[in-house]
């Protein structure tokens, strides 16, 4: 590892704040202007095997750094409670992954733990001003606590006599709000305006109400400035925020971005699971509110993946029947976004030549552009030469919907474009909620917290499932943090471990 100081050069970072000899904290005050060429990398619907995006991203920053290419990397920070589960750690793998692993993985510069510090000061916050007379009459407690830990029995709780429950950190309103926030003024106002719930007389309560937000502020402070870190081959990465992409926004923070597209020519950025969760809300959410405009999209997909997708007698026909799924999301960063996709083929060592080759017709045959990796042994195919040649030509980005829209509609053309459902449908619970929240929410992006595993609400549809229908059955208003959500089917805020987790290996 080189240390932080020289990374920090490479990207002419004039203010850093250490945490030893190679992770530091980013001063972004007083950026330049934006310059770089944003490069955002996705995927096709995830599966048990996992795609690699990370990895992926990480081998492209590498090789364009040994292309002679200015190049940064801005991901999120791995959350605690997964790594100790079944999916591990989140820095990569082999020759590409990002270093100090087990620092990132674990503590880290103690980001989460101030997120989960300041999201369960508010919850204290709130449970004392009932115990010591309510005089904001509050009745109705819509701000939960967090843990950033995979322990299901926290998902019900009893609490001061009403049903509680806990969310992971990442599922916090906080994470998003540290994501979102452009400056130390916007923190605290986001975090001001946290709706906790509502009175006797149906009137929001607000964390300004209980004169929050100034200690929550403190607890934040360093948590909001982004981490320099470096991958194995000693390109910088910018690590900052972890907010999960099925249940939040599935993104790295706004301020780490700006950052990255400040300081090199080239950042490539990461949205969590399928293009239809992390890649949507990265574009109609971030880029719309922030003017980011990607100058390419890359899928990735692997072998194995797509015969999961797909259906046949054979890997062959499972393969080509999988691919849809692969061209749905190509077609719709195209036809919606008005973006070129690339496709990335991530190649591990067991795969078959004969799919290899198939792949590649696949592709030929259907107008897409493809390049072929293997991340782990950091093998390329003039990837660097490609991108930058892509990136040359690239158009304005167009969006799903319109941030003036009213709420359905918004919900109806992320559903509809995006996922390719056939119609869209709300609970009474969602018809309720929406009427209740609908004139505090005007003009505020729409986030979709849906399955990862499918297109659809049910995770057992895979490939490209058609006439489906979407259920909308809750929407709640996340004021702070600057959108809506509204849930798809049943989600899960907080994670359990299980039978066999990495923490036994550890």
């Amino acid at each position: 590892m080189q240390k932080i100081d020289k990374i920090a050069k490479k990207l002419n970072l004039k203010k850093i704040i250490h945490f030893g000899d190679y992770i530091a904290k980013v001063d972004f005050s007083n950026l330049k202007k934006s310059k770089g060429k944003l490069i955002l990398v996705t995927s096709i619907n995830p599966t048990p095997y996992g795609e690699g995006k990370t990895t992926c991203a990480i081998a492209i920053a590498d090789n364009l750094a040994k292309a002679k290419k200015k190049v940064c990397l801005a991901l999120r920070e791995p959350s605690l409670g997964p790594v100790f589960g079944v999916k591990g750690g989140a820095v990569g793998s082999g020759k590409s992954m990002l270093v100090p692993p087990e620092e990132i993985n674990l503590h880290f510069t103690g980001d989460f733990h101030a997120i989960t510090s300041a999201n369960n000061l508010l919850c204290a916050i709130i449970d004392n001003h009932i115990y010591q007379g309510n005089k904001l009459k509050i009745k109705e407690v819509l701000f939960h606590r967090t843990i950033d830990l995979n322990d299901r029995a926290l998902r019900q709780i009893k609490l001061n006599g009403r049903d509680e429950s806990f969310s992971i950190t990442p599922a916090s309103e906080i994470m998003s709000i540290i994501t979102l926030a452009q400056d130390e003024n916007d923190l605290k106002n986001r975090l001001a305006n946290i709706l906790v719930g509502f009175n006797e007389k149906d009137k929001p309560v607000y964390a300004k109400d209980l004169k929050a937000e100034n200690a929550m502020f403190k607890l934040l402070k360093y948590a909001f400035m982004p981490n320099l870190v470096q991958t194995k081959m000693g390109t910088p990465a910018i690590v900052h925020a972890g907010p999960f992409a099925n249940i939040s926004l599935g993104t790295n923070s706004v301020v780490s971005l700006k950052t990255a597209l400040a300081s090199s020519k080239y950042v490539i950025t990461e949205a969590g699971f399928g293009f239809d969760n992390g890649g949507e809300k990265f574009l109609d959410c971030l880029c719309q509110q922030n003017n980011f405009d990607p100058s390419l999209i890359i899928v990735v997909a692997t072998i194995k993946a797509l015969i999961h997708h797909g259906s046949g007698k054979d890997e062959g026909e499972k393969l080509s029947s999988g691919f849809e799924n692969l061209i749905h999301h190509c077609k719709t960063i195209k036809s919606v976004y008005n973006k070129k996709a690339l496709v990335c083929l991530n190649i591990f060592d067991g795969d078959n030549e004969n799919l290899i080759k198939l792949f590649a017709t696949l592709c030929q045959n259907a107008n897409l552009e493809f390049i072929q990796i293997k991340p782990f042994s950091q093998e390329f195919l003039s990837v660097a030469k490609k991108i930058e040649a892509l990136c040359q030509t690239s158009s304005t980005i167009k969006f799903a919907y319109s941030f003036k829209q009213p709420l359905t509609e918004k919900i109806k053309n992320i559903a509809t474009k995006i996922y390719g459902a056939k119609k869209v449908s709300f609970t009474e619970t969602a018809k309720q909620n929406l009427k209740k929240i609908e004139k505090y929410a005007k003009n505020l992006p729409v986030i979709i917290a849906k399955t990862q595993y499918s297109l659809s609400n049910n995770p057992s549809l895979l490939g490209e499932p058609k006439d489906f229908e979407i259920t909308i059955t809750d929407i709640e208003l996340k004021n702070g943090a600057g959108f809506v959500l509204a849930i798809a089917g049943k989600m899960l805020l907080m994670p359990g471990l299980a039978k066999t987790n990495n923490y036994e290996n550890m």
